[in-house]
């Protein structure tokens, strides 16, 4: 089995296994863009769809991709005004510009230039639009990841690791941040969540 094979069959089971739990947005993502004015939105690794469920219920034309079809067919099952694609972005990355880009715990244990998405994500950025990264910045018990010697980057390490021009893609957020957070069997812990917020100046593109 090739890699994006097994990439495909990892998701997929996980997606399985949570697939009584019902969708919820990511509370970074609610808190970010819950002010925003809808527009064109990406769910980068859309998983349950949570995310993608609230931005379309406020408005937003969105988008979401994910490698697992399991995911991408039960979010598309629901109805909703919503784009819903199977994408490999280790290969592929959806085509059109968009006014909010979220990857909300954009990780993976198989090979992927994640730096090269984010550029790319934030290239298709319209004037004026932001690039929403939330990654882990600890370890919660029912994480897939479970490696004890894992290290987490902070959020301006992501930034210069994106090697973007800050005067096009300024820094608009970069903090982390503590909470309560319910797993999936309904278990409690504090995590910690790193937030970027990257915002294309409004103006011509280059």
């Amino acid at each position: 089995m090739n890699a994006p094979d097994r990439a495909t069959e990892f998701w997929d089971e996980l997606y399985d296994r949570r697939a009584t739990a019902a969708p919820r947005v990511n509370p970074r993502l609610a808190e970010i863009a819950g002010p925003l004015r809808p527009g064109a939105a990406l769910d980068l690794g859309c998983g349950g769809g949570g995310d993608a469920l609230w931005l379309a219920g406020r408005g937003w034309r969105v988008t979401a991709v994910d490698i697992s079809g399991s995911a991408v067919r039960s979010l598309q099952e629901r109805g909703e005004p919503i784009t819903a694609l199977r994408v490999d972005l280790a290969k592929d990355f959806p085509d059109g510009t968009f006014d909010l880009v979220s990857a909300q715990y954009f990780h993976t244990p198989f090979e992927l230039d994640r730096a090269r998405v984010l550029r790319t994500a934030a290239q298709a950025l319209n004037p004026g639009g932001r690039l929403v990264v939330v990654d882990h910045g600890s370890t919660a018990p029912w994480s897939w990841n479970q490696d004890p010697d894992l290290r987490y980057p902070a959020p301006r390490e992501v930034a210069e690791e994106l090697a973007l021009d800050p005067a096009e893609w300024p820094i608009e957020r970069a903090d982390a941040l503590a909470r309560q957070a319910t797993g999936p069997a309904g278990r409690t812990a504090t995590v910690v969540d790193h937030v970027l917020v990257l915002r294309r100046i409004p103006g011509p593109r280059r």
